[in-house]
C-alpha cells in the first residue's frame, strides 16, 4: 500500500521571543506512490519541520500539503487525528517506546488506540516482530532490549496499521554504525516488501545513497541534487560525491 505526497509552496516560521524565524521558504515537493526519498542538509535547515508538516504534527503558514491528492487543510482536528493514525507511520531518532509495556504491547498501541479487535492487532504485531527477527523478544520491556532492537520495535509499531506513508526522522541517528546499517537495511527491506511510500530525514550520506532519490534542504529551500556534477538543481538523482558533500555539510552543522 502506498500514497503520493505533495507539498505546494509551503512556508513555515516560528516565533522566538520578539523575532520571527523563517524555517521553510516556498518548498515544493512531489513523492510518487511507493517511492523512498531521502532529505539531507545542515542541522537546523528545516528537515524535521518539513516532515512534521507532512505528518500533520504541525500546520503550514502558507501553501498546502496533499496526501493522495487530499489536502490536509480540509480536515478538522478530529478527522486529522484519525487520518494520521491510519495513513502515516512515524519512526523517530529516539524510539519513543512506552517503558511499562513490552515489545508486543508497544507495537500493538496504534491498533488499540484505533479501537480495533485486540486479537487481530496482536496477530499483526506478532507477524511484524517475526519479520524483524524479534519473535523471541516480544515479551521483553524496552529496558531489556538493545538500541537496535528498540528501533526495530519502533519500526514495527509504525507499520502496524499498514500505513501507505512512512515518515522517518533520523531513524538510525541514535545507534552505533553497525546497528545503524542493520536497522536501515531492515527498513529498506520492509519498505520494498510493503510498498510503503517513505520520506526519510538523515545526516548519514551512506544511508541516503541507498534511497531511490535524494533532496537537499538548506536555509528553508528544497533542491534536487544533480547526478552528473553534484550541483543543486531540479533533478531526481544524486551522485556519490554530491551526497558526500551534503553529508559533510550536515556534519559541520552539528559541530
Amino acid at each position: 500500500m502506498s500514497i503520493s505526497v505533495e507539498a505546494r509552496n509551503v512556508h513555515k516560521s516560528y516565533r522566538d521571543g520578539a523575532r520571527t524565524v523563517k524555517v521553510l521558504h516556498g518548498v515544493d515537493l512531489t513523492v510518487a506512490p511507493g517511492e523512498m526519498v531521502a532529505v539531507v542538509g545542515p542541522s537546523g535547515s528545516g528537515k524535521s519541520t518539513l516532515l512534521h508538516l507532512i505528518g500533520a504534527l504541525d500546520t503550514v503558514d502558507d501553501g498546502e500539503i496533499l496526501l493522495g491528492g487530499e489536502s490536509l487543510a480540509r480536515l478538522d482536528r478530529r478527522r486529522l487525528a484519525a487520518y494520521r493514525n491510519r495513513t502515516m507511520g512515524f519512526v523517530f531518532q529516539f524510539h519513543q517506546l512506552l517503558p511499562d509495556f513490552d515489545a508486543r504491547e508497544n507495537v500493538m498501541m496504534p491498533g488499540r488506540i484505533a479501537g480495533q479487535d485486540p486479537n487481530a492487532v496482536a496477530g499483526r504485531a506478532d507477524a511484524l516482530l517475526e519479520e524483524v527477527g524479534l519473535s523471541e523478544r516480544r515479551d521483553h520491556f524496552p529496558s531489556q532490549l538493545s538500541g537496535g532492537e528498540r528501533q526495530r520495535v519502533a519500526i514495527c509499531r509504525a507499520l502496524l496499521m499498514s500505513p501507505p506513508l512512512l515518515l522517518a526522522d533520523e531513524p538510525t541517528g541514535n545507534l552505533d554504525p553497525k546497528s545503524a546499517q542493520q536497522v536501515f537495511g531492515l527498513l529498506l527491506d520492509l519498505q520494498r516488501r510493503h510498498g510503503t511510500t517513505t520520506l526519510l530525514v538523515t545526516h548519514n550520506p551512506a544511508l541516503a545513497q541507498r534511497c531511490g532519490r535524494i533532496l537537499y534542504l538548506d536555509e528553508g529551500v528544497l533542491r534536487g541534487m544533480s547526478a552528473d556534477d553534484g550541483k543543486l538543481g531540479p533533478t531526481h538523482g544524486a551522485s556519490t560525491s554530491a551526497v558526500a558533500r551534503a553529508g559533510q555539510t550536515a556534519s559541520d552543522g552539528l559541530r
